[in-house]
């Protein structure tokens, strides 16, 4: 579904990814770690089109996504949400959703956004102001709900669980597991959480220094001696 092909973007003298070549399938959840700076949001800003490239290649469903703004990228399908929750300031949680589906979408389908407030367990504060009245995992919850009034056929996910004791952090897991399968939506994800990956996460793809240095399964991955070095900086 999602194709990139030696994806490399550079801010003058830095180069925040490296080359990387990685595809994300619709039927699997797919882990994105490294340590800080590693360049995994800006990965993903460049599949939701936030930042351009400056060499590789993206395709989402066969299709090029250089140059496509990021409207369109939503309307093919991809949805994405920001490790710092971003509401709309004076709206309701229902018309964060509802500008959220404009966007997405071009229209406007209540029983959608009626569904994905029963799914994310928002039906209760509909009415809130999405900016004062939510409590934190409720604003995750927020972001996760206005990209799946998009209809997405792929979730970039940036650290939707940062910030979350051990229980939230096991009911959003329950939560992201049965999103997968009700919506039929891929989902590539960043987290530091190694535990929360390696139980949610089919596949896991490590970052150091914007390169992709290993690719694989959960185990697989965090036992590879170059992954453990980017972690700790042990020596082998």
């Amino acid at each position: 579904m999602l194709q990139l092909e030696a994806l490399t973007v550079r801010f003058g003298g830095l180069t925040a990814v490296d080359g990387v070549t990685l595809t994300a399938n619709r039927d699997e959840v797919l882990g994105l770690v490294g340590p800080n700076g590693a360049g995994k949001t800006t990965l993903f800003n460049a599949v939701s089109g936030l930042v351009q490239p400056s060499s590789g290649r993206i395709h989402f469903d066969n299709a090029s996504l250089l140059n496509t703004p990021l409207h369109r990228r939503a309307r093919m399908g991809i949805g994405r949400t920001f490790q710092v929750p971003q509401p709309l300031h004076e709206l309701t949680v229902r018309e964060n959703l509802l500008v959220a589906q404009r966007f997405g979408t071009g229209k406007v389908n209540e029983a959608r956004i009626a569904e994905v407030l029963e799914f994310t367990n928002l039906a209760s504060r509909a009415d809130r102001n999405a900016a004062t009245e939510l409590a934190l995992t409720e604003l995750k919850a927020l972001e996760i709900a206005k990209a799946l009034c998009t209809d997405p056929k792929l979730l970039l996910l940036d650290e939707v669980l940062a910030g979350l004791e051990t229980a939230g952090k096991r009911r959003f897991m329950t939560m992201l597991q049965e999103l997968h399968k009700k919506f039929s939506v891929g989902i590539l994800i960043i987290e530091h959480d190694i535990e929360t990956i390696s139980r949610l996460c089919d596949r896991v793809a490590a970052l150091d220094f914007g390169r992709l240095i290993s690719l694989g399964t959960p185990d697989e991955v965090f036992n590879d001696p170059e992954v453990v070095r980017s972690y700790t900086g042990a020596q082998s």
